[in-house]
């Protein structure tokens, strides 16, 4: 029986069809994995590249283009009859010689810019390549018949102009060499291209690269497993080498940090993990996130990975604020009383005191008190204040925290708390060793053998130690994704501040973004510094794209309500186009822009996702609309602190803003539409 490995390309195009060629297709590939009657057979290509593609008819005029080797099949696309021939001629596949990872090679492409390459050289310029021997870009895996076209390049921009027709494992290593950087350099991008060491690399086993390339293959054994593969969302079965090396590694010592920008598979990642610890059954798994919105989405996305109902069931999927409060309430006999946001700020203006107003305190009392968990007013006096503009004297000290022990009082006698009491309380429950209050299968005093945080930025230390404090020191305790870049809220602290000294891996390629939607963004973002997580400042440098696609459509508009009629008559155009309502969504700043462009689109009969910038965070669409960013509403003069009162805290909520809109605007995987009306906001990129 043949042996069969499915492209997400092929994916991508079954998922294009129309769904009576989407189903004969499906029921083809069945047939042919079953070796059943009336299966397809393979026809070989006239004047291919690569001996080894051959066709399957599929579907009526529908091909699929299949690599062959003995007796596995790897499809690789399905295509109208013409283009599939097409396809099968252009393209010959081989074996990275560095690193044992297949490639796919625009061998016809490759052919054709070869003469203009050529007549470049002959105007001069010193060879781009100059400084290496055929030996040396070998041992990078350089391909041989590449070698020829390096050779007539002399200048970065021809590299560049290859780009689009080269695999990334050849050119990554290139590209750092082209920039000026060393062999070892080049290394460094290759080893990012795999997922795990190979011992022996054979360039014409195309099976064993393909079992090295988790993004290029997925292998079905039986009618099982090609259905799951078929109907499932290709991150749950694709992963990129860095993202496949990362959620897969058997044991770390330490916790484990990784960041990256959006669209790097940091969730994808903290999936993944989650389900591996899971099947190793040594111990109940968390996976966590800030908000119960996301863990929910988590949940739903963690079903996918995970069938087997006994393997999911050891994983809890939850927001820290619920997993607090449930300590609590175990330790304590009964639920815990929230405060509410009206009440707590009413109390806190009634703390008011001379310079200091209401959100001073509130500032100073969580960025601050809670922050390093001060109890006394000498541990306050001595305590640094990271991140706080307005240098307090002795007195000033004193001052404040009197203001701030009135609030706690009036709480405390209410017998009310808020979410980061919550998280402190317990956190100081766990770490007194009250027993298990989580089940009968707890370790010790700690309720969990390992924890994946998702969104880690957004956690403030109060939180931070209740995650320490949950599960025990030990390998594979702690493993956390996360982007100061995409931070929504002001909580900054460096995890070995708190407990957790974490091995930072940092991800640095976005899959999801096209990289003029990336470029976009990172303007938009400001492209400098975030500090969180880390020691120091984390920086976006090296963050980039693979892809290419549209540049972002920014729209004026003269009133609100013409921006209104255009975004309606935009996403009608999308849905035209043949895009999902499931894949399109709609952000606003405030909720009455929420609710209008809501109203809006159900009156002329779609229904689209529309929800808050906050609403869109950890999703992904193909196509977004963010509406309503003009001054005035995007950064919302609500949530920024007085210049005079702390210009330190306003610059703070000047990038939160900044991060709330990036957050936003990079879930577009294809199509980023902004609009405004009257002045543009600030941070829309000239």
């Amino acid at each position: 029986m043949p042996r069969l490995a499915i492209s997400p390309e092929f994916l991508r195009g079954l998922g294009a069809l129309t769904r009576p060629v989407r189903r004969d297709v499906a029921v083809a590939v069945r047939r042919f994995l079953l070796n059943a009657s009336a299966a397809p057979h393979p026809e070989r290509v006239r004047n291919c590249r690569d001996p080894r593609v051959v066709t399957l008819r599929l579907a009526d005029r529908h091909r699929g283009v299949v690599v062959r080797q003995e007796d596995v099949y790897w499809l690789l696309t399905v295509l109208p009859d013409a283009e599939a021939w097409s396809y099968a001629q252009r393209y010959r596949f081989g074996v990275n010689t560095a690193i044992g990872i297949v490639e796919t090679w625009d061998a016809e492409a490759l052919e054709r810019i070869e003469p203009a390459l050529r007549r470049a050289s002959e105007s001069g310029g010193r060879p781009l390549f100059e400084n290496w021997c055929d030996a040396d870009l070998l041992n990078i895996g350089v391909d041989a018949h590449l070698l020829p076209l390096l050779r007539l390049m002399t200048s970065e921009s021809h590299l560049a102009a290859v780009e689009p027709l080269l695999p990334y494992s050849q050119y990554a290593p290139l590209a750092a060499l082209a920039r000026g950087g060393s062999l070892a350099a080049a290394w460094r991008e290759l080893d990012a291209c795999r997922s795990r060491v190979a011992d022996e690399i054979d360039p014409e086993d195309i099976l064993a690269a393909l079992r090295r390339s988790p993004d290029r293959a997925a292998f079905a054994a039986d009618a099982a497993e090609l259905e799951r593969i078929l109907t499932l969302p290709g991150w749950c079965t694709f992963l990129y080498p860095p993202q496949h090396t990362y959620a897969n590694w058997p044991a770390y010592e330490q916790p484990v940090l990784i960041t990256g920008g959006a669209g790097t598979g940091k969730t994808v990642i903290a999936l993944h993990r989650a389900a591996l610890l899971a099947r190793a059954a040594t111990g109940p798994v968390l996976l966590v996130t800030f908000s119960q919105s996301l863990a929910t989405e988590l949940s739903t996305r963690l079903d996918m990975i995970i069938d087997d109902e006994v393997v999911r069931k050891r994983v809890e999927v939850g927001n820290v604020d619920r997993i607090a409060h449930r300590i609590v309430a175990e330790a304590e006999g009964r639920a815990p009383a929230l405060v509410s946001s009206d009440d707590l700020a009413e109390l806190w203006q009634e703390a008011a005191v001379g310079r200091f107003g209401s959100a001073f305190l509130l500032r100073e009392w969580e960025q601050v008190i809670l922050s390093q968990d001060l109890r006394t007013l000498e541990e306050y006096q001595s305590a640094g204040r990271p991140g706080r503009g307005v240098r307090l004297d002795a007195e000033s000290r004193a001052l404040v925290w009197e203001a701030v022990q009135q609030v706690v009082r009036r709480l405390r006698e209410s017998g009310r708390r808020t979410l980061l009491q919550l998280a402190s309380d317990a956190a100081g429950l766990l770490g007194r060793a009250v027993g298990d209050l989580l089940g009968d299968e707890a370790p010790g005093r700690e309720p969990y053998r390992h924890i994946v945080v998702d969104e880690a930025q957004d956690l403030h230390p109060a939180q931070w130690r209740l995650l320490r404090a949950a599960v025990p020191v030990a390998p594979n305790d702690l493993f956390i994704v996360g982007d100061p870049h995409q931070r929504m809220f002001d909580t900054r602290v460096a995890l070995a501040d708190v407990g957790i000294p974490a091995r930072h891996f940092r991800l640095r390629i976005s899959h999801r973004l096209p990289t003029e939607i990336l470029s976009w963004g990172v303007r938009l973002r400001g492209g400098g510094p975030a500090d969180g997580l880390v020691a120091g400042n984390a920086a976006m440098y090296g963050y980039r794209a693979v892809d290419h696609g549209l540049r972002p459509m920014v729209r004026a508009y003269v009133d609100a309500e013409a921006e209104i009629t255009g975004l309606v008559s935009t996403v009608a155009e999308w849905l035209e186009e043949g895009v999902p309502t499931a894949q399109i969504a709609v952000a606003a700043r405030t909720s009455d822009l929420v609710r209008t462009a809501r109203t809006a689109l159900r009156e002329a009969g779609i229904t689209v996702k529309v929800t808050s910038l906050h609403g869109m965070k950890g999703l992904e669409f193909r196509r977004v609309a963010v509406i309503g960013v003009a001054d005035g509403i995007v950064p919302a003069p609500d949530a920024l602190t007085p210049a005079d009162e702390d210009p330190t805290a306003r610059a703070h909520d000047l990038q939160r803003e900044r991060g709330l809109l990036y957050v936003a605007c990079t879930r577009a995987g294809e199509v980023l539409y902004v609009s405004y009306s009257g002045r543009a906001s600030p941070f829309i990129p000239a």
